[in-house]
């Protein structure tokens, strides 16, 4: 008995179950309709949190904005505490999701808030308003709701071996040239050392060029300008590596991403997804 022809169609891709997975592809994936909301309404809590840090640390804010602030101020808390916990309930490991930068950017966003409560006041006031300026990493938080983000990780990522020998490069060249510069002025000329001469090599070659050091004789100033020269082209090295690895990042990020599975690498012309059998059709 012949045996029955298979079905050439794709399988349908499993169905999310549970709330946590629900919730996971919405806090954690931004190709979803839902994930994209909730990573715009993040994106506006964020930025209104930290225009709030920044007004509060002026002088001679009214009571009256000040009162506000301090509303607002613990909204803000409120809401990425319950993100916080939402995240470690819901993440694929707890425990990595905790230990990660953006884990540990997460907790910092709203520990200060806290700590104020703990310290209120007398001696302890002054770190209690050091702290509160940690309230600053929330714009940290930024990263990991923009998409074109995980485009420049993998651009540097690429492109971390070139910088390291690139930067090596340059403290070699700055130490010789620091050397150079303290035998050629010496201390009576404010060259007192070795190190302060490499810290004056590279603030010039870096073209900052702040002024509280300056050779003095004819040599040193030969020697300076020829730095300055050197600096102009090596301020492009970086560029140019980042650049390319950057291109070449945002040419794999653009090929298509299946939004069922969340698998990407799939051709533009691609109509079904190479990993679940899925749609890929807008």
């Amino acid at each position: 008995m012949p045996s029955a022809p298979s079905d050439p169609r794709p399988a349908p891709p499993p169905p999310v179950r549970g709330l946590k997975d629900r919730w996971y592809h919405i806090i954690f994936e931004a190709d979803t309709p839902a994930g994209r909301v909730f990573d715009i309404v993040l994106i506006v809590l964020i930025l209104a949190s930290v225009v709030a840090v920044v007004i509060d640390s002026m002088p001679g804010i009214p009571p009256r904005v000040a009162r506000a602030l301090f509303t607002a101020e613990w909204i803000f808390t409120i809401l990425f505490t319950v993100e916080y916990i939402v995240r470690l309930t819901v993440a694929r490991g707890s425990a990595r999701y905790a230990r990660s930068f953006y884990g540990v950017v997460d907790l910092l966003a709203v520990l200060p808030t806290y700590i104020g409560l703990i310290f209120p006041g007398g001696r302890f006031l002054l770190v209690v308003r050091i702290l509160r300026v940690l309230r600053i990493f929330r714009i940290l938080k930024l990263a990991t709701y923009l998409g074109e983000s995980r485009v420049l990780a993998r651009a540097l990522m690429a492109s971390r071996h070139k910088i390291l020998v690139f930067l090596l490069t340059v403290l070699t060249l700055v130490t010789i040239i620091g050397a150079l510069m303290y035998m050629i002025e010496g201390p009576t000329r404010g060259f007192t050392s070795i190190p302060l001469s490499i810290y004056w090599a590279i603030v010039t070659l870096s073209t900052v060029g702040y002024g509280d050091l300056a050779p003095a004789t004819a040599t040193g100033r030969a020697l300076a300008s020829l730095v300055m020269i050197i600096g102009y082209g090596i301020i492009a090295v970086p560029t140019g590596i980042v650049t390319v690895e950057l291109s070449n990042a945002v040419r794999e990020h653009s090929r298509v991403t299946c939004p069922t599975c969340s698998r990407a690498g799939h051709e533009m012309d691609a109509a079904h997804c190479k990993h679940c059998g899925a749609s890929l059709a807008p």
